[in-house]
């Protein structure tokens, strides 16, 4: 049976939702490989033919994704960034490339905003674009955000009435500094980062002064906000991509403020009596979940502030309108922004906020589509082979490189990213999904290779005649079926 291959970068942010969307493709007969996207992209020489679906289609993706068709996978796609992001042209020659659109079978949005955003790029190639919505926006749901109930109860017992703070400053705060947005050579020279890989240098630039002023802004506020709200706990999330020992080191002087890095961030936004952020996807989650948010945005841009997830916020342009907003929230003077405000971006940008959850939205697509009956077809063995060395090489310059500190693909900076998690840490998920959804019994997990998961239904009906092996026989394997 044709796997659904399944990468997850940021474990925090991503994976509780690739799992549940692994849960359903396992119960409904596709059986799954999910785990870190470095230690999944390093097997993909060794997978058979399967179903690929990744995260975004920058640039510095498209030698990869073809060495994933060379070996026979298809691929299909979402832009996990593309929910929030700014207005500029300049978004798609950032996030997107000819040389990844033309690798992608299907587009995946998270509404109709996304979907004719990927419609008028004008690399798109014409291939079907579906508004299923997100699994991510599957777990705000209230039938779904049980799910966190015991993390939420945790934190109130930890923490009591806390405000939550998000920040998203990577472009100028970045875990490896190489990936700040601008750097210099070594003549002085200023060019753009592989962050910002195909933004032109005073786009950039103009982006990192923004977001520079935004930072320096929070850093200043940071300590202000303990004096002024003494009888509660501040916790602050850096963004997973961010140095959190700067702001360990801001803080230091103010004992009620904590810098965690722990979890998925939806029970934080269930526990947090109010959020402050500027631009954070976190703001459209805790919308969703009716927690109140206020952005602080003490310098403005058309072009460089993400207008959705400010849009559903308080909008704070000083340090005072801080301290007030949040004072209301607190005193329970203002709640969220408007309905009728949240309702309008609702039905622009999220799809799936009611009726099927997104995840069983993206199967009917999946299944639909056939590719649960039939195995992608095996790609003419010169093709297979020159990928295959590819792949290998690839593989191998990226174990060299985990060794080296501070490079991008540092064994720490994945540790940052996605820490070591255990098939009975999985499996312990699985039985919460199962539990609060009446699904997923027989669904289990196996791990395969490090940080690589096998999802699988042994009991679910096998489908089709795609394959020789059953549809819980997921194995590596080493040579082609041509």
């Amino acid at each position: 049976m044709t796997p659904l291959i399944i990468p997850v970068e940021n474990q925090v942010r991503e994976l509780d939702a690739k799992l549940l969307l692994a849960c359903v493709a396992a119960e409904r007969g596709l059986p799954v490989v999910l785990g870190s996207r470095t230690f999944i992209n390093f097997a993909m020489t060794h997978l058979p033919r399967g179903l690929f679906l990744a995260k975004s289609l920058r640039s510095i993706s498209g030698k990869l994704m073809g060495i994933i068709r060379g070996l026979g996978h298809q691929i299909v796609a979402w832009d996990e960034e593309s929910l929030v992001r700014y207005t500029s042209p300049e978004y798609y020659s950032w996030r997107y490339s000819e040389d990844t659109f033309k690798h992608v079978d299907q587009l995946f949005a998270w509404g109709a905003d996304d979907a004719e955003f990927f419609t008028t790029y004008h690399g798109y190639t014409g291939v079907p674009v579906h508004i299923t919505g997100n699994p991510r926006i599957d777990l705000l749901r209230p039938d779904v955000r049980g799910y966190f109930e015991p993390e939420v109860a945790a934190l109130k017992a930890r923490y009591g009435d806390f405000i939550l703070i998000n920040t998203a400053f990577s472009f100028v705060n970045a875990f490896v500094p190489s990936l700040n947005l601008i750097q210099h050579d070594r003549s002085g020279q200023t060019f753009v980062s592989r962050t910002g890989m195909g933004m032109s240098l005073p786009f950039a630039t103009g982006m990192a002064n923004h977001y520079q002023a935004l930072y320096d802004a929070f850093r200043d506020l940071m300590p202000r906000l303990a004096a002024w709200f003494p009888n509660h706990r501040i916790v602050l999330r850096p963004h997973p991509s961010e140095n959190h020992d700067v702001w360990r080191q801001i803080m230091a002087g103010c004992p009620k403020v904590d810098v965690v890095h722990e979890g998925n961030v939806v029970p934080w936004l269930m526990a947090a009596k109010v959020l402050l952020h500027n631009g954070c996807t976190t703001a459209v989650e805790a919308a969703v979940l009716d927690t109140p948010a206020v952005s602080y945005m003490p310098a403005l841009s058309e072009v460089y502030d993400y207008h959705l997830p400010n849009g559903l916020s308080h909008q704070a342009h000083t340090q005072d309108d801080v301290r007030r907003l949040i004072g209301e929230i607190l005193d329970g003077r203002l709640g969220t922004v408007a309905p009728e405000t949240r309702k309008r971006f609702f039905d622009r940008h999220l799809s799936s906020t009611q009726g099927p959850l997104a995840c069983d939205r993206v199967l009917d697509v999946f299944l639909a589509s056939g590719y649960a009956d039939r195995a992608p077809r095996a790609t003419p063995a010169s093709v297979w082979l020159k990928a295959w060395a590819a792949g290998q090489w690839r593989t191998f310059k990226k174990r060299v490189n985990r060794l080296r500190p501070n490079h991008r693909n540092s064994a720490a900076y994945h540790a940052h990213r996605f820490p070591e998690v255990s098939a009975d840490e999985i499996n312990a998920r699985i039985a919460r999904f199962g539990a609060l959804l009446g699904r997923f019994g027989s669904v289990k997990a196996e791990l395969v290779s490090d940080y690589v998961f096998r999802i699988h239904d042994p009991l679910a009906a096998p489908r089709g005649v795609g394959s020789a092996k059953g549809h819980d026989e997921i194995e590596f394997a080493t040579q082609p079926d041509h």
